[in-house]
């Protein structure tokens, strides 16, 4: 089965501080047929990213799939607080990269 990596599918692959607790993540895509390929496929669902990231999944707040805007988007709760002792990203600016790799299946 032929597949290709998130990143070559999504405009914009990206994570960010929600708050000091919890790191939210946007998937976004330029069309409608990469978003629904994507979604359609399971890569990216809540049981998926908790494997991804390693974490329990009731670490995992939201997860939507916003249609209007072609995205998909998550929350996580931090491990802990940002800026705290040993927390790694401040911003949870680099937290988006495990997904870049995640491979879709395309046929």
């Amino acid at each position: 089965m032929a597949s290709r990596k998130l990143s070559e599918l999504a405009k914009t692959i990206r994570s960010k501080n929600a708050g000091v607790d919890r790191i939210t993540f946007d998937v976004i895509f330029r069309d409608r047929a990469n978003y629904e390929l994507v979604k359609g496929s399971g890569v990216l669902s809540r049981a998926s990213v908790a494997e991804l990231y390693r974490i329990d999944p009731a670490r995992i707040t939201d997860f939507v799939a916003y249609d209007p805007a072609f995205a998909i988007k998550f929350t996580i709760l931090r491990g802990r607080p940002s800026g705290s002792a040993g927390d790694s990203d401040i911003f949870g600016a680099q937290q988006y990269a495990p997904l870049l790799s995640v491979e879709v299946p395309v046929d």
